[in-house]
């Protein structure tokens, strides 16, 4: 049974506080490492099968979940180790600080014009097709990608680790890595990946609800108006194919009073994605606000997460 109480919570601030101060390791990240061996047991189970790829998906995440619960049961009566491990895990799952350097560093190459580099960039913030998008498109594709992955990589993982400790963290990082990996619609991996995306939606059920939340009580701190975010949120919200990225997306839109959405290119095919937001195209100072938005909306589920984990 997880223990509940001050222990925890602090572990969880000490964590968030290690990746706003330090951001990730440049080598050996244990995510990194997590997906490196997810890829090659990939390569040795493959098959274009539904059941193959739920048989993955339980194995990846099920190992991370089960060394979460033996850390856990061997640090009960050791609160001074469990604080440390619970920070070292959160730091180890969070990319707040990681995601806000890729933000302003794709605004600064966007502000020099370098087009070539942006397009590069964009691959260290989603999967999107870059060849050929220009300006406005690629501040569209960053914005986009701040406001969905404040969700997945700062608000989720600090809300599983609030209601269930060291596995939550470690299983949620791997099943959303596991997403980013085979969750997708492409031909390999359309019925092998089912599993990961399926449970990677559920995943994110609420979590990306409380970062659309956080983002219209913290539309200010990005120069909006919280009342402006919530009309958007609730309106578009379910514009977009995904049941989450959409939340969250379309609250970022309306707090940052911006139009976000429309027709994207990943590994070759296009899809309509819906239009969020009644506001201009983002430029790069839009960008950079949905930056600051993604740190308040950060701060915000930190708070959330400490008061559900005490």
């Amino acid at each position: 049974m997880r223990v509940r109480g001050p222990v925890p919570a602090a572990g969880l601030v000490a964590g968030y506080a290690a990746d706003a101060l330090f951001g990730d390791p440049r080598r050996g990240h244990p995510v990194a490492l997590f997906g490196r061996a997810a890829a090659a047991l990939e390569r040795r189970v493959w098959a274009g099968s539904k059941t193959r790829g739920i048989g993955y998906a339980v194995l990846c995440t099920g190992l991370p979940v089960a060394l979460g619960l033996a850390v856990q049961a061997a640090t009960r009566h050791r609160p001074a180790t469990r604080f440390a491990a619970t920070a070292l895990a959160t730091w180890t799952v969070l990319g707040g600080r990681g995601l806000a350097g890729e933000g302003a560093a794709m605004a600064e190459l966007l502000d020099r014009g370098d087009l070539p580099a942006a397009r590069l960039r964009l691959s260290h913030l989603c999967g999107r097709d870059a060849d050929g998008l220009d300006s406005a498109a690629l501040a569209r594709a960053a914005t986009e990608s701040i406001a969905e992955n404040t969700s997945d990589a700062v608000v989720a993982p600090l809300l599983w680790g609030a209601v269930a400790g060291l596995p939550g963290l470690l299983g949620y990082r791997a099943l959303n890595t596991l997403d980013a990996m085979v969750g997708h619609r492409s031909p390999r991996h359309l019925r092998f990946g089912w599993a990961t995306a399926r449970g990677d939606d559920l995943a994110n059920l609420v979590p990306a609800r409380a970062g659309a939340l956080a983002a219209v009580l913290c539309a200010a701190a990005a120069g909006g108006r919280p009342d402006q975010a919530w009309r958007i949120w609730r309106r578009d919200g379910a514009r977009h194919p995904s049941p989450n990225a959409g939340q969250v997306e379309a609250a970022f839109a309306g707090a940052l009073g911006v139009r976000l959405g429309g027709v994207n290119s990943y590994h070759g095919e296009t899809e309509d994605r819906g239009v969020l937001g009644d506001g201009p195209a983002p430029g790069t100072e839009d960008l950079r606000r949905a930056v600051t938005l993604s740190r308040a909306v950060g701060l915000a589920a930190l708070i959330l997460a400490v008061g559900l984990a005490r």
